[in-house]
């Protein structure tokens, strides 16, 4: 009984510190090429379809009854499509420049922490389920979180922030995913069947972020060698999914 609530609270945190990537980033190099965050969406995409398609979709299938199942994927993906569209966000993965500029950073912090309140609610409703599905859960909100938390932090130091005040706000904005958890592990004394909605739901969520927002992206690649890798990188994202599932 323990693990049921242990497990879920040190995946969102671990999720979470993802939103300090920024860090290292500037460590590294000081600035992350378009390239290199091409190929981070390319392995995040094929991350995502991997977790939604071999393990969120036939889980629930298996354990839910057909038609609800197709109905709750279905509410995933147009949930997603009208969060983007009611806040006013969408999750844009290219660093800020003149020829693409962000201005609605705190509109943006608003969206990134209804987003990860919802991952900490799909993580605790995955390991309801099982402790593999949880695990492979994290690894796809993992994959997502990497280039959308550099977009989020380029976003911030755009609109005049101060890196460590940007890495701040960023971490702040991710540990709602730990709000998202507790309210799903609180949930699930009154609803046991909450775990029926949230992984077909989590599916739909995972599918609409990577066709909507990722593949839109990396289909603008116009050389043949850069786009073999970014297809490359999508079949590792989904290749690490099918390994959790074997494993």
């Amino acid at each position: 009984m323990v693990e049921v609530w242990v497990y879920p609270i040190l995946s969102v945190l671990l999720v979470s510190l993802f939103s300090l990537i920024g860090v290292l980033v500037l460590f590294i190099d000081g600035e992350l090429g378009k390239n290199k965050l091409m190929g981070l969406v390319a392995l995040s995409a094929g991350g995502l379809l991997g977790g939604a398609f071999l393990h969120l979709i036939p889980e629930s299938y298996a354990e839910f009854p057909a038609g609800s199942v197709s109905l709750y994927i279905l509410s995933g993906v147009l949930a997603s499509y009208l969060l983007e569209m009611v806040i006013g966000w969408r999750h844009c993965h290219i660093p800020t420049s003149e020829d693409h500029p962000h201005t609605f950073a705190y509109v943006n912090l608003i969206g990134d922490a209804v987003h990860n309140f919802i991952d900490g609610l799909i993580i605790s409703g995955a390991y309801m389920n099982s402790v593999t599905l949880g695990v492979s859960t994290t690894l796809a909100v993992i994959l997502h979180e990497i280039p959308q938390e550099l977009g989020d932090f380029g976003v911030l130091l755009y609109a005049g922030f101060k890196p460590r005040k940007a890495l701040l706000f960023n971490l702040a904005s991710a540990l709602t995913s730990v709000l998202g958890a507790l309210v799903a592990l609180y949930l699930r004394g009154y609803t046991e069947g909450i775990t029926g909605f949230l992984l077909p739901f989590a599916a739909g969520n995972f599918v609409y972020i990577a066709g909507s927002d990722l593949v839109p992206e990396l289909r603008d690649q116009k050389e043949v060698v850069k786009g073999l890798v970014q297809l490359g990188l999508m079949c590792l994202g989904g290749f690490l999914m099918y390994l959790v599932k074997i494993l």
